[in-house]
């Protein structure tokens, strides 16, 4: 059996999605569709953060940090599976496989903890709103995305490092990009330490990051319930809802997808795939739409850049 070292002369080869190679004309147009949306949608939202003093508050502080994780994310993931669907360039060099990884995945790390740390804002919003812009000053914002990065850096890094350290029996990857757990399969050593640091990554960020987000809206339903106004009521749930969406937006597409890999042997591989792009590319393509619809300020400054440019 022919077996390959980690050099930087290595290279391996993104199948795409099996299956569905007669379609990649189709899947290529609306992943480009997909791509154009993320880029305009995310960019706007960053624009006018950027450039509007009114919106330099934690709450479009912490949207932007989120946008900037959507974007690194989908251009780790796009432009490769494009360049697969439109000229059949499978090809990728193994640092250059490695480095995707470490991005995508720290992605998706860094944009899980910036949803717990908006569920911290929100439920600062609600219970403690006298106290709220002390609390929440522009400083912490800047420490906690700091936190959030470190996060994403410290326990993805691991990943291809120790990825590297294998001898692949296989250079064929069954996917459109470089998943960590479809790259160690590939490996013909002992992969255990890498399934189980997989494994252990899988359930800090997710179990741990899920619990402080449910405690935070634990704590909001406690502050609603005790509001004697229906009025007061209705405000403190409408605050929270932009983010309970874009929660059910990132994890349950996810979860389905993690699903479906452990318990539905049946389901075919292109499946599968579709399934790791869309739970990668969705929250980044309906995020900035989900805060644009229930945040009246966002649409506000849209309305004035549009009237500005029209004169």
């Amino acid at each position: 059996m022919l077996t390959f070292n980690h050099s930087s002369f290595m290279t391996f080869t993104l199948v795409g999605i099996p299956g569905l190679e007669s379609q990649n004309l189709w899947l290529s147009l609306s992943f480009s569709s997909m791509f154009l949306a993320i880029l305009i949608c995310n960019g706007a939202i960053l624009f006018l953060v950027a450039t509007e003093p009114t919106l330099h508050t934690p709450m479009y502080l912490l949207l932007a940090l989120l946008m900037v994780a959507d974007l690194i994310s989908t251009l780790s993931l796009l432009p490769k599976l494009l360049c697969l669907f439109w000229f059949n360039d499978r090809g990728i060099a193994a640092n250059a496989c490695f480095i995707q990884m470490f991005f995508i995945h720290g992605a998706s790390v860094v944009r899980s903890a910036l949803l717990v740390v908006m569920a911290f804002d929100r439920c600062m919003a609600v219970c403690e709103p006298l106290h709220y812009n002390k609390i929440l000053s522009h400083s912490l914002v800047g420490r906690l995305g700091l936190v959030a990065l470190a996060k994403g850096v410290i326990l993805i890094l691991p990943m291809p490092l120790l990825l590297q350290r294998l001898t692949f029996c296989h250079v064929v990857i069954p996917h459109s990009y470089c998943d960590h757990m479809a790259v160690v399969k590939m490996a013909c050593d002992d992969t255990r330490p890498n399934r189980i640091y997989g494994l252990f990554v899988i359930l800090l960020v997710v179990g741990l990051d899920i619990l402080l987000i449910g405690l935070s809206y634990g704590l909001i339903l406690q502050a609603v319930v005790c509001l004697n106004s229906r009025d007061a009521t209705c405000k403190a749930l409408n605050t929270c809802s932009a983010h309970f969406f874009v929660i059910l937006v990132s994890y349950v597409p996810a979860l389905f997808s993690s699903l479906t890999h452990r318990i539905g042997h049946n389901i075919p591989p292109h499946v599968h795939i579709l399934l790791a792009n869309l739970y990668l590319l969705l929250p980044s393509m309906l995020n900035p739409i989900i805060y644009g619809i229930k945040m009246k300020e966002i649409w506000g400054k849209v309305a004035k850049y549009l009237c500005r440019g029209s004169t």
